[in-house]
């Protein structure tokens, strides 16, 4: 997937790893986002790379993928999602090293306003261990 998007545009890739950056001004030391009215050309060519990144990642996934990341704003968050949802524990991989992959992935899907429940994220740590850890 990194080649596809880097041969379409190098910049896909770089949104999708760094996130899109909305256009902000200063105010008396007070950043708010840029009124649209206010974007030059740049701006407008970044949040097209970010539409066009997520029209590649929509197209790339089936129906119940999609489902599940079709309200994502960003490129960004569309890969952290993905990632959440095929989060599994690898077989040299000690359980303090899995919960610290987990964590990374859920801590940058809040910096990017998408949050799940304790719940939720508790449920998905006993899913995704192996079967040999059902007695445990």
């Amino acid at each position: 997937m990194t080649i596809f998007l880097q041969s379409l545009d190098y910049q896909l890739w770089h949104i999708i790893v760094n996130g899109p950056r909305m256009p902000t001004r200063t105010i008396d030391g007070v950043v708010s986002p840029k009124p649209e009215n206010e974007y030059n050309d740049n701006h407008f060519r970044m949040l097209q790379l970010n539409s066009k990144a997520k029209h590649v990642l929509f197209c790339a996934v089936g129906p119940n993928e999609f489902n599940r990341i079709s309200s994502c704003d960003s490129a960004k968050q569309i890969m952290l999602v993905h990632e959440y949802e095929l989060f599994v524990k690898h077989d040299n991989e000690c359980i303090s090293d899995m919960l610290s992959r987990f964590t990374t992935i859920i801590n940058s899907l809040k910096n990017l306003g998408k949050s799940y429940s304790n719940q939720e994220l508790v449920r998905k740590i006993l899913r995704c261990l192996p079967k040999n850890w059902t007695p445990k």
